[in-house]
């Protein structure tokens, strides 16, 4: 990853890229090429009863701030529920979900280093877009980005302690 020194710029509020995930979306705010590489700013909105897939990264690190409801973590053993103000690190190398813990919409902002990450969300919302069922698209997006899905033991208890719709993998 080469960094560079990064320009003056600034995001007002409601503005940045929209892409569409369902129940989970990305605000895109600040990308790896504006910051100079070093990081990456996104804001995740979530929807009643959603939770992410069950994750985890090889190459970053995710600082997540909530912004708007309730957002659980649960990162390999341990879980929180956070409100607007509280802050998170979910360190690389950690199987880790995401997850509306209340009953209002949710909104988190996350800081993701290195920067670059940030494209994934993209790609993933353009498969979602064309409607895309073959399901190694979706594995070799993963792959390209050191993304590894799985199904951790405490993820269905997660779905069941808070009522949230599983997601579709």
């Amino acid at each position: 990853m080469s960094t560079s020194v990064p320009r003056l710029t600034v995001v007002q509020p409601g503005e940045g890229h929209h892409a569409h995930i369902p129940g989970f979306g990305a605000d895109f705010k600040l990308s790896s090429g504006v910051s100079g590489g070093p990081l990456s700013i996104v804001e995740h909105p979530f929807g009643v009863g959603v939770i992410t897939p069950a994750h985890m990264h090889s190459r970053e690190d995710e600082y997540s701030i909530v912004v708007e409801g309730e957002i659980g973590f649960r990162s390999d053993d341990a879980e929180t529920v956070l409100g607007p103000g509280g802050y998170i690190i979910k360190p690389r190398g950690q199987m880790h979900a995401m997850w509306n813990a209340g009953d209002t919409p949710g909104r988190i902002i996350e800081i993701i280093t290195p920067g670059g990450f940030e494209h994934y969300f993209q790609e993933i919302a353009d498969l979602v877009a064309a409607s895309t069922t073959d399901r190694g698209a979706f594995d070799e997006l993963a792959e390209k980005y050191g993304l590894t899905y799985g199904h951790p033991d405490w993820f269905d208890d997660v779905v069941r302690r808070y009522g949230l719709t599983p997601p579709r993998r």
